[in-house]
């Protein structure tokens, strides 16, 4: 049903803006354990199966949150619910920050996984304020803000943690996402609530979505050693489809479901979300074979590269990612949304394709590593933007929540795949892995992004000004 809104109050540059720096912020403290779980599991004396929890707890509970950010954005506003999920990121950035072992680490990062709900509520924000071509645009600035602070995060926190401690890795973009916050409240008029409702909060829908996600990622997790230990995971297989069974017939049943299934099988919207699920699929697995075979020192291929030269190497990455939201953007407002997409997937395609054919010089990793950045940037952004500008304003926070989940998905299974390869790849009592693993990784990785072209062959050209 579509919701009667007040008619908005017009919003400028400083108030996108701000949006855009706590997009920045956010994206930043996102990312800082993913490059230091080795330094992290020789300070806090972690086996490897505790830096694997760690590297994977932000994303089960992003996932978990995004759902509820995006429908309590739309029913009671989007700045309202906005500075409240931040201060909970606050919260969790200074107990990561002040942590002392693991268990208090581990927290924080659960509190912090609210972080990936606040882009939905951005999205609610910009599109209530703004008109359909500017808020593209906006929404645009702000997701490519959000993946550039990713890779921001990346880069830096190495240096930080080593030069500093790892606790400032943490405190410096938690600060960063304070402030932000503050400007956001200070410069951002409150919008409007939408159509409310009793249902409440669909607390069994919510449970077994967090079962789904914890067995999927013990699940990936074991994969490798799925030789010594089969029944435990055949046991955990049969455990997600149970959960994934319970979950679509309690989300049937419920009054208010956490995610409408109604809306997922909308031919856009599972669309958008199995084109997102894959191509974030094929960015993980490069953002993990990338900096490993420039660290890697193997007969023939790899380069041996230290930490602040593997983070230089990256910055052309990180540039390309900044710059592909807006880009990504005024592309859906001028050309549509597929041809946007198409574009992306072909780029990041054939760039994962060239890398598993030349990798011998730095500069082939270098390029490769930025046209993937680009092409998921504009690919995500087109999907974020046609999704968002395509539903009811009522419903623009759960259609894009739900390309956040694809997303965080995408990236969680590209990433386990890609070290499920590097392990099989890597002979016994060797550190080194296979040059075959690292050529295959990106063959399979380039296969699954072409695959990509069979669906937005059937998706709509989206709306052109």
């Amino acid at each position: 049903m579509t919701t009667t809104l007040a008619p908005p109050v017009p919003i400028g540059k400083a108030a996108v803006g701000a949006l855009g720096i706590l997009a920045l912020s956010t994206g930043a403290l996102e990312s800082v354990v993913s490059p230091t779980i080795p330094l992290l599991e020789r300070e806090l004396d972690m086996s490897p199966s505790e830096g694997a929890l760690l590297s994977i707890v932000l994303l089960i509970t992003g996932a978990l949150v995004t759902p509820l950010a995006g429908k309590f954005g739309d029913r009671y506003g989007g700045k309202r619910v906005l500075i409240r999920l931040m201060a909970v990121v606050s919260a969790g950035g200074l107990v990561s920050a002040l942590a002392p072992n693991l268990s208090v680490l581990l927290l924080g990062q659960v509190l912090q996984g609210a972080m990936v709900g606040a882009l939905p509520l951005s999205f609610i924000v910009v599109r209530k304020h703004l008109p359909a071509g500017e808020s593209k645009v906006a929404i645009g600035v702000v997701s490519g803000l959000f993946v550039g602070g990713g890779m921001v995060g990346m880069l830096s926190a190495g240096p930080v943690a080593e030069e500093l401690s790892r606790h400032w890795m943490f405190a410096l973009p938690t600060i960063a996402v304070i402030g932000a916050t503050l400007l956001v409240n200070r410069l951002m008029p409150s919008d409007p609530p939408g159509q409310s409702d009793d249902a409440g909060i669909d607390w069994p829908g919510l449970l077994l979505l967090s079962g789904i996600l914890i067995t999927l990622m013990l699940v990936l997790a074991l994969a490798p050693d799925v030789g010594s230990q089969p029944l435990v995971l055949g046991a955990l297989v049969v455990v997600l489809a149970a959960f994934v069974t319970g979950w679509v017939s309690a989300e049937r049943r419920a009054a208010s479901p956490m995610i409408d299934l109604r809306m997922l099988a909308r031919p856009a919207m599972w669309k958008s979300c199995v084109l997102t699920f894959v191509i974030c699929l094929g960015t993980s697995m490069a953002v993990f074979l990338v900096p490993q075979l420039l660290d890697e020192r193997g007969d023939g291929y790899g380069f041996g590269a230290s930490a602040t030269e593997i983070g230089f190497f990256l910055l052309p990455g990180a540039i390309a990612a900044s710059l592909a939201g807006p880009l990504g953007g005024i592309g859906d407002r001028r050309f549509g949304s597929r041809a946007v997409v198409n574009a992306g997937v072909v780029m990041m395609a054939v760039a994962l394709l060239a890398l598993a054919a030349v990798h011998t010089e730095v500069w082939h990793l270098v390029v490769g590593k930025a046209l993937i950045a680009l092409a998921n940037g504009l690919c995500v952004t087109a999907m974020m933007t046609s999704t968002a500008t395509a539903v009811d304003q009522g419903d623009t926070g759960i259609a894009t929540s739900l390309i956040l989940v694809s997303r965080v998905l995408g990236y969680a299974v590209g990433g386990q795949l890609g070290g499920a390869l590097l392990t099989a790849g890597t002979p016994s009592g060797s550190d080194t892995a296979a040059e075959s693993a690292y050529v295959t990784g990106f063959l399979i990785a380039g296969a699954i992004t072409a695959l990509a072209l069979l669906v937005t062959r059937t998706m709509s050209k989206g709306v052109k000004e």
